[in-house]
């Protein structure tokens, strides 16, 4: 039986230790550059790409209405987590304070559950668009808009608020040390000593609830505006059809198929090692993609680009 006095002071932890992506040696250094430059392309990206929305009269549609808060959501999550992944290269021990190591995981769950919610909204926004084009500005107006935006972020802002405080109300009665690059509701909870039944039970079921409801939207609005473009008469209006979803398709299939490998391989194949490089691809990797896939793939983005860029041009700070 433990100690109690060794049993009380491994509960009030003062901070965690972060393993990081790799423990071999030779890696560190390549991989901190690769890291730094995939997180500075996501900083300047999405960053960029909120800025352009709101300056650009052009882009002041639901539709980017929506890539905006896309962007500030990657922002969100990948900062949580990629500056405090660097650290594990250049660390001898890359420690994180209790405090702080909440925040990491309230903030990363908060940002995560709202992308999940946006993409959503996106998909539904494409569906009014291509389905009901006359009425698209009555039903996807200013007020409705943010009101879809609130209720995402209220509703990742509570579920972030009832995960962290049942864990990090828990007793953690193991070492401090952390297998993964960030503060993670799974590591945390192989640390805690008390009964985490219930932690787990409503982990699996909003996570399910979350994953399987955006999907579901997006699945049924997508199957609808399918049935919509093949309707169609003008072969112009489907191409112009398919290729305003695109982008979004690509994004909804790079991060819902690598938290479908995270949340529904088999027992038997299951590591915390696997988790770790699926980890890394929606954290940091993710982020980086989706304001070149928008930019890259839409004329709108980069016509506003062009000009902003003349305008900075003919008149220089």
């Amino acid at each position: 039986m433990m100690d109690w006095e060794n049993y009380n002071n491994l509960t009030h932890l003062q901070e965690f230790i972060l393993l990081g992506i790799t423990d071999r040696p030779e890696l560190q250094t390549p991989f901190f550059v690769l890291f730094l430059i995939i997180y500075m392309i996501s900083l300047l990206g999405n960053l960029g790409l909120i800025i352009l929305t709101n300056i650009d009269s052009k882009l002041q549609t639901p539709m980017y209405f929506f890539l905006k808060h896309l962007a500030f959501s990657d922002l969100g999550y990948s900062t949580a987590v990629g500056p405090k992944a660097l650290v594990n290269f250049i660390a001898d021990q890359n420690r994180i304070p209790y405090n702080w190591c909440a925040t990491q995981l309230s903030l990363f769950i908060l940002f995560m559950v709202s992308e999940l919610f946006i993409l959503s909204a996106m998909a539904f926004d494409r569906y009014v668009a291509i389905c009901s084009p006359l009425l698209y500005l009555v039903i996807m107006s200013h007020r409705v808009c943010w009101l879809l935006v609130s209720v995402t972020y209220l509703y990742g802002a509570i579920l972030s608020l009832i995960i962290t405080t049942k864990i990090f109300t828990s007793s953690f009665c193991g070492h401090n040390v952390i297998s993964h690059f960030y503060c993670d509701s799974l590591p945390l909870l192989m640390m805690v000593c008390s009964r985490t039944r219930d932690t787990e039970f409503i982990l699996l079921i909003f996570s399910a609830f979350n994953l399987v409801s955006s999907l579901l939207i997006v699945l049924v609005s997508y199957v609808l505006i399918l049935t919509a473009v093949l309707r169609m008469n003008s072969a112009e209006g489907r191409q112009k059809a398919f290729f305003t979803c695109g982008s979004h398709l690509v994004v909804v299939v790079m991060l819902y198929g690598t938290l479908l490998f995270m949340y529904v391989q088999p027992k038997f194949s299951h590591s915390f090692e696997n988790d770790k490089m699926a980890s890394v691809f929606y954290t940091l990797v993710i982020p980086m993609l989706n304001p070149l896939i928008y930019s890259l793939r839409n004329k709108e983005v980069i016509g506003a680009l062009q000009r902003k860029w003349k305008t900075l041009c003919k008149n220089p700070i």
